[in-house]
C-alpha cells in the first residue's frame, strides 16, 4: 500500500509483537492462582468462597484503575505508561511469594491488577497509531493471541514450576522475568508522536490528525451520552465474565469434577486454549475481510462479535450436562474458539468505532465495564461450588450472560462514537 514503507512495516510488526510479549507473560499470571488454587488454599487455610474472592480483587482492582489509565495512554502514550505497569507488576510478583496471610495475599493481588491495567487499552491505541483502520484487524488478532497462548503455556509451565520451586518461589521467577520483559520493552517501543513521518508514510494512515483537546468531564460526558459506548461497556461484561470463569476455575473443574489428576489437566487445558487462539486469529482476519468487502467498520467487527458470544454460550451448554469427561474437554475447545472470536472482535471495534486520539480512553472504559462485572464470576462460581458441589449451575449462568452480551452488542453498537 501507497506510504507503508520498509522501515514503517518494521516498527508496525515490532509494536505488535511487543504487546504480544507483554500479554502472554501478565496471562500467564492470571493462571498462577487457578493452577496453584489447592497449594495455596491449603497453606494459607482457604475456604472456596475466600479464594473466589481472591481471584475476584485482580479483577476489581484492574476494573476501577482503567479509565485514570486510559487517560493517561491518550495523554503520554503507552511506552511510558505500559512501561511501568511491568516494573509494579514484576515487583509485585516478587512480594506474591512472600506473603503469609489472606490478607497480604489480597493486597499482592490488588497490585498485580494495578500493574496489568494498561496492556490492552495500550493495545488499542498502539494497534491505532501503527495500523490504519483497513488494516487494524489482523494485528489486533495477532496481539490477542496473548490471551490464549498465555493459557496454553501456562499449564506445563506453571505447573512445572511450582512442583519443582513450590507455588512461592514460582511466583518470584515470574517477576525476574517480568523485570527482563520491562527492559526490552523501553529498549524497543516507541510512541507514534515521537517518530517523524514522510508524506507518503501519512498518506498511509488515511486519517486528518486531531489534536488531542485533553480530559474534561465534559467529553467523558459526552462519550457516556452515546449508545455505542454503552454498548461496548455492557457487552464486553459477558466476554470476560466467561473468559475470567474459564481462566480461573477451569484447572479446578476439571480436577474435581472430571477427575483428571493435576498433572494431566496442566496439558488437557492447552487444548482448548489452542482452538481461542484460532479464534483470535480467525476474527482479525474475517473482520478485515468484511470490512474491504464494503461492510460498515461497524458491522465488520460486530457481526463476529455476536457469533461469537453465541457460540460460545451454546457449547458451554453441553460442557455443563454431558456425562463424559472427555466429551467435556471436545465442548470447552468450541467454547475458546468463540469466546475468543468475540473479545478479538470486541477490541478490533474499539479501533474503528473511535478517533484514534481517544481510542484508549474508550478501550478503557469498554474494559472497566468488562473487569467490573466480569469480577463477579470468580466469587459467584466459589460460593456456588461451596453450596451445590457443582459446577454446573455457574456454567449454565455464565451461557445467559453471554447471550445476553450479544443482544447488547446488536441492539445498542450501531455507529460510530463522536469526541468533543
Amino acid at each position: 500500500m501507497n506510504g507503508k514503507s520498509a522501515r514503517l512495516r518494521r516498527r508496525q510488526w515490532l509494536s505488535v509483537g511487543l504487546l504480544t510479549a507483554v500479554g502472554i507473560l501478565f496471562i500467564l499470571d492470571r493462571s498462577t492462582l487457578a493452577i496453584a488454587n489447592h497449594n495455596v488454599a491449603s497453606d494459607l487455610h482457604l475456604s472456596p468462597t475466600q479464594m473466589g474472592l481472591l481471584l475476584s480483587s485482580f479483577s476489581l482492582a484492574y476494573a476501577f484503575s482503567q479509565l485514570p489509565l486510559g487517560i493517561l495512554l491518550d495523554r503520554i502514550g503507552a511506552r511510558a505508561v505500559l512501561g511501568a505497569g511491568i516494573l509494579v507488576w514484576a515487583v509485585t510478583q516478587v512480594f506474591t511469594g512472600l506473603v503469609g496471610s489472606l490478607s497480604q495475599f489480597l493486597s499482592a493481588r490488588i497490585l498485580l491488577g494495578l500493574g496489568e491495567a494498561p496492556i490492552f487499552p495500550a493495545g488499542a491505541r498502539v494497534i491505532a497509531d501503527w495500523f490504519n483502520k483497513r488494516e487494524r484487524g489482523v494485528p489486533t488478532g495477532y496481539f490477542l493471541t496473548s490471551t490464549t497462548i498465555g493459557p496454553v503455556l501456562a499449564p506445563p509451565i506453571i505447573t512445572a514450576l511450582m512442583l519443582s520451586l513450590g507455588w512461592r518461589n514460582m511466583y518470584i521467577a515470574l517477576g525476574a522475568l517480568g523485570l527482563l520483559l520491562a527492559l526490552i520493552w523501553f529498549v524497543g517501543a516507541r510512541n507514534h508522536k515521537s517518530m517523524a513521518f514522510t508524506e507518503e508514510e501519512l498518506a498511509y494512515f488515511d486519517q486528518t490528525e486531531v489534536a488531542d483537546p485533553g480530559f474534561t468531564p465534559a467529553r467523558l460526558g459526552a462519550l457516556l451520552s452515546q449508545r455505542s459506548v454503552w454498548g461496548l461497556i455492557l457487552g464486553f461484561v459477558g466476554v470476560i465474565y466467561m473468559i475470567w470463569l474459564y481462566l480461573t476455575w477451569l484447572p479446578v473443574y476439571l480436577e474435581h469434577e472430571r477427575h483428571f489428576s493435576i498433572k494431566s489437566v496442566g496439558w488437557i487445558l492447552a487444548i482448548p486454549y489452542m482452538f481461542g487462539t484460532f479464534g483470535s486469529l480467525s476474527c482479525g482476519y474475517l473482520a478485515d475481510r468484511l470490512f474491504k468487502r464494503g461492510v460498515s467498520a461497524v458491522n465488520s467487527r460486530k457481526y463476529p462479535i455476536c457469533i461469537g458470544l453465541l457460540g460460545s454460550a451454546a457449547f458451554t451448554i453441553p460442557v455443563a450436562y454431558t456425562p463424559d469427561a472427555n466429551m467435556a474437554v471436545i465442548y470447552l475447545c468450541g467454547v475458546m474458539f468463540f469466546l475468543y472470536l468475540g473479545s478479538t472482535g470486541a477490541w478490533a471495534l474499539v479501533n474503528v468505532v473511535t478517533p484514534r486520539h481517544t481510542v484508549a480512553t474508550v478501550g478503557a472504559m469498554q474494559n472497566f465495564g468488562g473487569y467490573f462485572g466480569g469480577s463477579f464470576a470468580p466469587v459467584i462460581t466459589g460460593w456456588l461450588l461451596e453450596h451445590t458441589q457443582s459446577f454446573k449451575t455457574s456454567l449454565l449462568m455464565s451461557a445467559l450472560v453471554a447471550f445476553t452480551a450479544a443482544l447488547l452488542y446488536f441492539a445498542l453498537v450501531r455507529k460510530p462514537i463522536q469526541t468533543l
